[in-house]
């Protein structure tokens, strides 16, 4: 095709480009791309002719040259396969008979905003400012693979993919895997009928994600193994309805899901193991829908109301630092129960040394005795009468009171039984005068004397009580120095 041969549509463009000027064919600024297909020749521009302009055309004297269009009807395919492209490029509310192919070019700035897009293919592409989607409806995949682009993606309100699920199935629609981008992806509210692939990305600024949809049930919904960000994860109100994975992903500041929905029954629905957060921010959230893999992973902070845990958690080598809201233990020790893999002693332990953390430190001691009774449940039942012991007597040793309390029981008990029938003396004349409390102290302490028991003998009844006390006696020295020890092994 000779660059002369052109309709007026494309001659006004021609004309304007030299110049960098902006060409509007619409008839009103809120006129709907979606409705390119009847638009009629006056607006129509073939893909050749905009390679052309922009492999061969050059600036008018003293100006900057650009390709500025907005409102066309485009035909044909643009194939700009290897191509470097020194001129800014502007297509905006465009409609696009076929899917563009950049596969490898190099471009300055790329902006379709509010167009309507069959696909893109641009894998490997090379972008020295911007790519920017914001608002296009783009039916079929969008192949960013391997993308290097010095600036920001931006997809905000951008609708990519077919609603119908199986045919989203196919191939995922939008593919930023192994992309690099220099400062942010900016997608707030975009809609994905199908996979989100952002796995292996590094990301120099943020990704904004709040309000988008991603709609991927049964499957991924947004697939980011491995993606590394440079500041935040931000998804506020982010509706998931497939996993949300995030394995080994790096997020130095916060990955913030507040409000987000997460819906995927009977699968995971979010996966983030093996991952280094700084805030996981799972605040005012539904309850999630699915179940939740937090295993190996390294938080500064966790944020999460007990109600947001499923049914079913994997939390096994969770590590984080503060946990909040700063509940009761009682209230966070339920989720613990619901780990898929049965009773973890860790989880236990890095519960208690969030408290610790927060100063905390009853809580602390609670969620330490919840662990060891825990841990009894999973004994054979003839090994559990010691735990029993020592849980009744001195709570494990983190209720050390309690064993004062049944001291004071059985000494008033003794000191009354024996004060109302003293035991005769086991020689007349040589005992010493009897005193009760003494006389019950001396058979319950193990270690310390005071010269009672070895002076009176009881019968019947009295002698029974004596057998009990020096039991009970031993029982509560035992258990009470065995709860000490593990009080100190622990500090």
């Amino acid at each position: 095709m000779e660059i002369n041969d052109l309709t007026p549509a494309e001659r006004r463009v021609r004309e304007a480009f030299p110049r960098g000027v902006g060409v509007d064919f619409r008839e009103h600024p809120d006129e709907d791309a979606a409705d390119g297909a009847a638009w009629g020749p006056e607006r129509t521009i073939r893909a050749e002719v905009l390679t052309a302009l922009l492999l061969s055309g050059s600036a008018a004297e003293g100006l900057v040259a650009g390709l500025k269009v907005e409102g066309a009807r485009i035909t044909g395919r643009i194939d700009w396969r290897y191509a470097t492209i020194e001129h800014g490029v502007r297509l905006r509310s465009c409609w696009f008979e076929r899917a563009p192919v950049m596969y490898g070019a190099q471009l300055r700035a790329l902006v379709l905003s509010d167009s309507v897009l069959p696909g893109l293919t641009a894998s490997n592409l090379r972008v020295d400012l911007v790519l920017r989607l914001s608002c296009c409806r783009i039916g079929g995949p969008v192949r960013l693979q391997g993308a290097r682009i010095s600036g920001g993606l931006f997809l905000q309100q951008a609708v990519i993919g077919a609603p119908d699920a199986e045919e989203a199935a196919d191939e995922p629609p939008l593919q930023l895997n192994h992309a690099d981008i220099g400062t942010d992806v900016i997608a707030m509210g975009l809609t994905v009928h199908g996979q989100t692939r952002i796995n292996g990305a590094t990301v120099g600024g943020q990704v904004q994600l709040d309000g988008a949809r991603l709609d991927a049930p049964g499957g991924i919904a947004l697939h980011a193994e491995t993606l590394t960000v440079g500041t935040d994860l931000r998804a506020h109100r982010l509706d998931a309805r497939g996993m949300v994975n995030l394995t080994g992903s790096r997020i130095p500041g916060q990955a913030y899901f507040a409000r987000a929905r997460f819906h995927a029954p009977g699968e995971t629905a979010l996966r983030a193991s093996s991952c280094t957060i700084g805030e996981l921010w799972l605040n005012r959230c539904e309850p999630v829908r699915g179940a939740v893999n937090l295993r190996r992973s390294t938080l500064d902070l966790l944020y999460v109301e007990p109600g947001t845990w499923p049914d079913r958690i994997r939390i096994a080598g969770l590590t984080y630092r503060t946990l909040s809201p700063h509940l009761p233990p009682e209230e966070r020790l339920p989720a613990l129960e619901r780990e898929e893999f049965g009773y973890l002693p860790y989880s236990y332990e890095q519960l208690a040394a969030a408290y610790r953390t927060a100063g905390d430190e009853a809580a602390a001691r609670t969620v330490q005795l919840a662990k060891l009774r825990r841990h009894r449940r999973t004994l054979p039942r003839h090994t559990r009468l010691w735990g029993l012991l020592q849980d009744a007597t001195v709570g494990y040793g983190f209720r050390p009171l309690r064993a004062a309390g049944w001291l004071l029981a059985l000494l008033l008990t003794g000191s009354v039984a024996y004060g109302l029938r003293p035991p005769p003396p086991l020689k007349a004349g040589e005992a010493p005068e009897f005193n009760p409390v003494f006389y019950t102290l001396d058979l319950l302490l193990p270690i310390i004397g005071f010269g009672q028991e070895q002076a009176f003998a009881p019968r019947g009844w009295g002698q029974w009580l004596s057998y009990l006390l020096i039991v009970t006696g031993w029982i509560l020295a035992t258990t009470t120095a065995a709860g000490v020890s593990r009080s100190l092994q622990r500090q």
